[in-house]
């Protein structure tokens, strides 16, 4: 099958329970922290977890099931154990659209990624995040064969912390540019770039078409105190950059050409999901010809959709949103 967008990242399923604010306390969980934690950890959590709902998440995932819901054909590199988790993530992946084109992996050692989120009344979610065997994930894993021509990819930055995965993007972006295609990154998080500012420089600068990065991340990478300075050294770099603002104008950059996609204030329900889903929108935008402009705007009403409610993938028909402001 020749897919139009492909996406490598971390593949975590989601532990999501109720709780109560004694619960957090007894288990010694801090409320409203996202923790990365260890396997021992993890399992208890995992145990405590009663009436836990699973959602395959992970953050290139999500744009993915985001791009899949718009009508593209799309699929997902990454690993995960042949256990109940790892089984489950990759049956729910498919049903939402998503091939996942890795078969889960027997005998590793390490269980399928997960992140155990727990839910108290007022909507707070505490996450407990254990990386597993998706952070193993190596060039073994990236089938050339899958990349056809006009294919996208897209990279997560979070896989970057070992050489390993680096190898795997590296390897996946020359084979999406010789068949055509067009390999973008979103940078993911300021503290990922200063763990690998050089490697991601080296990588903006080489084999990546388009970037996708906030302010924190571009100001990171460049080191700068300036974000229009960062934006230039970055458009110097790379073909294609974008810049969000959370709930400022999204600043897109391609060539000669700069633009603003405005954004309209939502009060966010949840905020999780922003991000991944803002990405979706753009590249939907991108991958279908549409001008730059139009592509920041959708990737807005995207991530203003997802922010609208509870979980990190849309629940509206995002199409019609595009529709209606007359994008498509």
């Amino acid at each position: 099958m020749a897919y139009r967008v492909i996406g490598i990242g971390n593949a975590v399923m989601d532990v999501i329970a109720p709780i109560t604010d004694a619960q957090l306390e007894q288990l010694g969980i801090a409320r409203g922290v996202m923790a990365l934690v260890e396997r021992d950890r993890s399992d208890q959590l995992t145990a405590a977890a009663s009436g836990a709902r699973l959602v395959p998440g992970g953050s290139v995932a999500n744009t993915m099931a985001g791009l899949g819901r718009l009508g593209l054909s799309t699929a997902c590199i990454g690993r995960v154990a042949d256990d109940d988790l790892g089984r489950a993530y990759v049956r729910q992946t498919v049903a939402e659209g998503s091939d996942f084109v890795n078969p889960p992996v027997a005998g590793a050692g390490l269980p399928t990624s997960r992140s155990v989120i727990f839910v108290t009344p007022d909507g707070e979610r505490s996450m407990n995040t254990w990386l597993g065997i998706s952070a193993e994930l190596d060039e073994s894993d990236v089938d050339e064969a899958l990349f056809s021509e006009g294919c996208w990819l897209f990279l997560e930055g979070y896989l970057f912390d070992k050489d390993k995965g680096k190898a795997a993007f590296h390897k996946a972006a020359l084979a999406a540019r010789a068949a055509g295609g067009q390999a973008g990154i979103a940078l993911s998080d300021p503290f990922c770039v200063d763990r690998h500012r050089e490697d991601f420089r080296r990588l903006v600068a080489g084999p990546m078409d388009y970037v996708i990065g906030n302010v924190h991340e571009w100001l990171a990478l460049y080191q700068v105190a300036d974000l229009d300075e960062a934006l230039r050294l970055a458009a110097a770099d790379c073909g294609t950059v974008i810049c969000t603002r959370s709930g400022e104008d999204a600043i897109l950059i391609r060539g000669d050409e700069r633009v603003t996609a405005p954004v309209h204030a939502v009060t966010p329900v949840d905020a999780t999901g922003a991000g991944d889903q803002f990405a979706a929108g753009l590249i939907y935008g991108l991958a279908t010809g549409r001008p730059l402009a139009v592509a920041g705007r959708m990737g807005c009403i995207a991530a203003a959709e997802v922010i609208s409610h509870v979980g990190a993938r849309p629940e509206a028909d995002v199409l019609a949103l595009f529709r209606a402001e007359g994008l498509v």
